[in-house]
């Protein structure tokens, strides 16, 4: 079976200045997206609506700021409110770690609407805009995860060619390689699926209907070669806590879906 290559956490020393690889996947998230946006900014639909490299690199702000202040109050908020409310400090020590996806997605949304206000767009046609260039940062993250040891998967069948040990887990227990999982499904599939069906106008709506369907359902499906944090373990009806957070979250997309379509409708 398969170990851990057990990298060094920081990727460049330059004297006392230590830049970690999880730092770099961040910043590869963040040009990714600089790049895709660009392109969805040159499209007919958007360029036509008056979209511009400004508007670009302002959403690109606004959404760093909505993924930090989101993913650390959602992590605190979501998987360990005892411990941050008895020391709610702690929720601005970034640097010990504690992100969450779900509450990094709440953050943009509030981003995004607060964008949407001052540019004096619909929410809807800018959550539509940002949708398909967000996935390829997810498969960043991911793989930041993986070089770290992090967040790694359930037990395996030793058997599995690609069964892995994460040393980090305190056992030889070989183990689903969860992060690639989620690289691949939520990162890259969900991303040539997004990307292929935003190509061409869509009813307001459909686009970010189809992210959160898209995400919620890879994401619960990878959570299930996931190993549940330690300190949650599995919840109701044998879930884990990602899992429960992407409930809604599908069920959220299929309303828009739904939404969206009828609106088209009424309107002809």
């Amino acid at each position: 079976m398969l170990v851990h290559p057990q990298f060094d956490p920081v990727a460049i020393a330059l004297g006392p200045v230590q830049i970690h690889w999880y730092g770099l996947t961040y910043l590869v998230a963040f040009g990714l997206f600089l790049l895709l946006a660009r392109l969805r900014a040159a499209q007919p639909q958007f360029a036509q609506a008056g979209w511009t490299k400004q508007d670009v690199e302002d959403l690109l702000f606004y959404g760093v700021v909505g993924v930090i202040v989101g993913g650390r109050l959602g992590y605190a908020l979501f998987y360990k409110p005892g411990e941050y409310l008895a020391h709610p400090l702690e929720i601005l020590q970034v640097w010990k770690g504690g992100m969450s996806f779900h509450g990094g997605l709440l953050g943009v949304i509030g981003a995004m609407a607060l964008f949407a206000r001052r540019k004096g767009r619909s929410f809807l046609e800018v959550t539509d805009f940002v949708a398909p260039c967000v996935p390829t940062g997810l498969a960043s993250g991911r793989i930041g995860n993986f070089i770290n040891g992090e967040l790694w998967g359930r037990a395996a069948d030793p058997s599995l060619p690609w069964a892995m040990v994460f040393p980090q887990s305190g056992s030889l227990t070989p183990r689903h390689p969860s992060q690639l999982y989620q690289f691949a499904l939520e990162g890259l599939l969900l991303f040539v699926v997004l990307w292929l069906y935003s190509r061409h106008p869509r009813p307001t709506g459909r686009v970010s209907g189809a992210f959160l369907i898209g995400y919620g359902s890879l994401r619960f499906t990878a959570e299930y070669f996931r190993e549940p944090d330690s300190f949650l373990g599995l919840l109701a009806l044998n879930m884990s806590m990602g899992q429960w957070l992407c409930v809604p979250m599908v069920l959220a997309g299929i309303g828009l879906w739904i939404w969206s379509g009828r609106a088209v409708g009424s309107a002809r």
